[in-house]
């Protein structure tokens, strides 16, 4: 299992789930605390307000599911499935993803502050005006991807290829060129100030 920025160990569970179905439904409000699920069928499901703290995800599927106001934190996914999931105002403040798949995932707004993506195929993947602080992308594959306006201050860059992605309007002030891969991306002239200049060279105003 990949490890939790810090060396902070996952979250102990008290009670295990297993296979539970609940594609399509929605859960408004609903509250699971240090559970493991294992095998959960979360497709097409909406949550509205939902919160699951210190929670476990072994074999999850999210696919096409979509959240609203709802709350997954200090949770770990494992070998999870979010094709066509989306997520916005949600909180997933120090949760961790360990080999997940994230195709066509959205996310808008919230706070993904302290959250773990190390090596993370995040291919094609959209994130709009979400706070990302602290967060660890290291070695992921950004390709294509869409960070658009968030906050990635103090976030871990090294190693990961943001080849053709978008970053602009976001602070990623922490980002080391000569260590992560920009080809082709499209990013704002504050930004390119900053980039330059991480590069050791002086930017004269015009």
């Amino acid at each position: 299992m990949a490890e939790r920025r810090g060396g902070s160990p996952s979250p102990e569970t008290v009670q295990t789930l297993v296979d539970e179905d609940f594609s399509g439904e929605r859960l408004d409000g609903t509250v699971f605390e240090a559970t493991t699920f294992i095998d959960l069928d979360l497709t097409e499901t909406h949550t509205n307000g939902a919160r699951f703290v210190d929670c476990v995800f072994k074999g999850a599927r999210l696919n096409a599911s979509v959240h609203h106001e709802s709350a997954f934190l200090n949770c770990t996914f494992v070998t999870c499935s979010f094709f066509d999931a989306s997520f916005t105002g949600c909180k997933l403040t120090g949760t961790m993803f360990d080999r997940c798949s994230f195709s066509l995932l959205k996310v808008t707004g919230g706070d993904w502050s302290l959250v773990g993506l190390p090596g993370a195929d995040l291919t094609g993947t959209e994130f709009r005006e979400v706070r990302l602080r602290e967060a660890d992308l290291t070695h992921a594959r950004c390709i294509r991807t869409s960070w658009v306006g968030c906050d990635l201050s103090a976030s871990w860059f090294h190693g990961a290829d943001f080849t053709e992605a978008m970053l602009t309007g976001s602070d990623i002030s922490g980002l080391d060129p000569a260590t992560t891969t920009l080809t082709g991306a499209t990013v704002d002239l504050q930004q390119a100030s900053a980039l330059v200049e991480a590069l050791g060279l002086h930017v004269l105003p015009i």
